[in-house]
């Protein structure tokens, strides 16, 4: 593909001292060779220590890669991933933290919860699941949920990565079906893949060198797409927007009390002098001194943790926000929004639970299901509710007004967690849509 061959030029023509690391995320349905793909890169990146070496036999016994990220006794029991388990490593072109999510539709809370810090995700299609003898291929309901729910999260970049290739007789035939059916499918949901990669985690095939066996590909390799791609959450423009995560008491030089208010620069930029106005209430305050990595600075941007103190004592807290007093952040008490639910028990229109917002929680109550996503279709159909693991819009009715952001435009103010009131169980994932007024 093209995109491919445009992402492995600027891969080669970047300096390897100035990119960023990679969070890369490894979904897919069960047994679609997540984990063995992992243990194969950190092989063939020279990643493992020598009791890791032993463990697979240097190579000799690759049907043991899938343990080098299967921590947990229960996961090596019934060979599968449960937990998002969390590896290192780096090539001579950039460095890379690797995310190995579950792919049991019980544990899709797990993945939910790597793919929301990762820059890409790795969907992983397992060829010999798939009915190749018809014209057209069926993608397993997994493959296209995990894709749903990567494309919601807002990850920059999504590979299709079609493994086990070296199991079917003629693999360039099987390659460009199961291309065919995930473009198809990429169409319709509007995502936009940064590469379809033909691959064998267990041989070795097209992951960090080019296969021997398939002379009919072109393109790169897996590992030289990803060390081509971007890092990081796009630049964030727009005024400003801090959630005020620690409030530190000291004295300053002359033994005067002072209070610095810490938080991560969610968009635009903080400079000492600049007014700002407190979320909740409609309080101003000027900033005096603005602090960044223990040290006096002028400025602090988007993506950066920032400590400020203000020239009068207002009651700050953690979960308030901080915004730009000239054009202050509008809040909503009632709003739209996307909805995974992750719970096994049905979310309730009427029933009350807790939104995490930021840093803060308050109470909210589902007003209205609008209507559930159709994975297969993937197409609006009516619903009342919503079971395990779909997605489908809803209107929210919080119990105070937040400071809201479409989460298209801003993660941090765009994204909510819902937690069951009773049980404290995490049920579920919002991404604000169209903001209501209060």
């Amino acid at each position: 593909m093209r995109a491919e061959h445009e992402i492995l030029a600027r891969a080669l023509g970047e300096d390897p001292g100035h990119l960023p690391a990679l969070r890369l995320l490894t979904a897919g349905s069960v047994d679609d060779g997540k984990s063995t793909l992992i243990g194969r890169v950190l092989l063939d990146a020279r990643a493992l220590l020598a009791d890791q070496l032993d463990a697979v036999g240097h190579g000799g016994d690759p049907a043991l890669l899938a343990q080098l990220t299967d921590g947990l006794e229960a996961e090596r029991e019934q060979g599968i991933t449960i937990d998002v388990a969390y590896r290192y490593f780096a090539t001579p072109r950039r460095k890379f933290i690797i995310a190995d999510a579950p792919g049991h539709e019980q544990y899709t809370r797990n993945m939910v919860t790597a793919a929301a810090g990762s820059d890409c995700a790795v969907l992983l299609v397992d060829v010999t699941k798939l009915d190749l003898s018809r014209g057209t291929v069926s993608l397993l309901p997994q493959t296209r949920r995990h894709a749903l729910l990567a494309q919601l999260l807002r990850v920059r970049s999504i590979v299709f990565a079609v493994n086990k290739l070296d199991a079917v007789d003629d693999a360039r035939a099987a390659f460009e079906a199961v291309r065919d059916a995930l473009l198809e499918f990429a169409r319709g949901a509007g995502i936009e893949p940064a590469g379809v990669i033909p691959i064998s985690a267990l041989r070795a095939d097209n992951v960090a060198v080019r296969s021997e066996c398939w002379p009919w590909w072109s393109g790169p390799t897996l590992l030289q797409l990803l060390e081509g791609l971007p890092a990081g959450e796009a630049p964030s423009g727009g005024s400003l927007l801090l959630p005020v995560q620690y409030v530190a008491r000291g004295s300053d030089a002359l033994g005067n009390p002072r209070r610095v208010l810490w938080g991560r620069v969610a968009r635009g930029a903080l400079q000492v002098g600049s007014r700002v106005r407190v979320h909740p209430g409609a309080h101003e305050a000027r900033v005096v001194e603005l602090w960044r990595a223990g040290e006096r600075a002028d400025e602090c941007v988007a993506g950066q943790s920032a400590g400020l103190v203000l020239d009068t004592h207002l009651d700050v807290s953690r979960g308030d926000w901080v915004c730009d007093a000239q054009r202050p952040q509008p809040v909503a008490s009632e709003f739209d929004a996307t909805l995974a639910w992750l719970d096994g028990e049905a979310a309730v229109v009427g029933r009350k639970y807790w939104l995490r917002h930021g840093h803060a929680w308050v109470a909210a109550r589902i007003v209205q299901v609008h209507a559930r996503l159709d994975i297969h279709s993937l197409r609006q159909v009516q619903a009342q509710t919503l079971g395990a693991n779909e997605i489908g819009r809803v209107r929210v009715q919080a119990q105070a007004p937040l400071p809201l952001a479409d989460y298209a435009d801003n993660r941090a103010a765009g994204a909510m967690i819902v937690v069951d009131a009773n049980s404290h169980r995490t049920s579920g994932a919002l991404l604000v849509g169209a903001a209501a007024r209060a």
